[in-house]
């Protein structure tokens, strides 16, 4: 049973991804993700299905568009491969009724993240859908928890606000406000702590990283969103094992 679980996760994880890095190319340049095939990065030709088939596609191409031979981003098989991942770790992570949901909220992240490294922004849209959702699933599968989580949520974004302010907008963007109200929410206490915790914690680590070895300069802003997007995925996969190796 399990082998037919991890396949079913593994080849949506694939679809998913697929998807999600059309997204991420598109919604920043304000391009329809409705309609219209895939086309290549660079001779904008249109891609045909069977060369669009996720991760397959790429191997049997040897990472080079079969019309004009430049090498395919590899942006688009790693977005792919990093969802198949999460997909088969978030089914044996959760509970099978709350799976579609799971699944839905990490399609989003994985969006954020991207996003956010290659353009610096974290887009209403992804945030606010997610945000709707999960208030649909807290009224629906978890009503004794709504009132809690939407109230972790508006600390943890008046938390990030104020950092917002104080800092004058050079150590914290709206887009991070907001998403922190979507981490709360979704997380609840005290696995928001767990959140705010492993972010600060990768931020700070990875700044410091960056500066040392001169690919990042002091002073100059590094995009927060993927250390969001890292601590909310942790604090909701393994957040309650966390707070208890923590306490113990």
């Amino acid at each position: 049973m399990q082998i037919f679980l991890i396949l079913g996760l593994l080849a949506s994880g694939l679809i998913a991804g697929s998807y999600i890095g059309a997204l991420t190319y598109r919604l920043p340049r304000r391009m329809s993700i409705a309609k219209g095939r895939s086309i290549c990065d660079f001779c904008k030709k249109k891609i045909s299905w069977y060369d669009n088939i996720p991760v397959i596609s790429y191997i049997i191409l040897g990472g080079k568009c079969r019309l004009c031979k430049k090498s395919i981003l590899l942006r688009y098989p790693a977005v792919e491969i990093a969802t198949a991942l999460l997909f088969i770790l978030t089914g044996f992570t959760v509970k099978f009724s709350f799976l579609p949901f799971y699944l839905i909220i990490i399609s989003g992240l994985v969006a954020i993240f991207v996003i956010d490294l290659e353009e610096s922004i974290i887009p209403d849209s992804i945030v606010f859908f997610l945000y709707g959702l999960t208030l649909l699933f807290l009224i629906f599968m978890r009503p004794e928890s709504i009132y809690i989580n939407m109230l972790t949520g508006f600390f943890a974004g008046l938390f990030f606000l104020l950092i917002h302010l104080i800092t004058l907008r050079r150590g914290m963007g709206l887009g991070d406000v907001k998403f922190a109200l979507l981490g709360g929410t979704l997380l609840g206490f005290p696995n928001t702590l767990v959140f705010l915790f492993l972010s600060f914690l990768t931020g700070a680590g990875v700044g410091i990283i960056l500066i040392l070895t001169k690919r990042a300069k002091f002073g100059k802003p590094i995009p927060f969103g993927p250390y969001l997007v890292f601590g909310v995925t942790v604090a909701l996969l393994f957040g309650d094992y966390l707070l208890k190796r923590w306490l113990l």
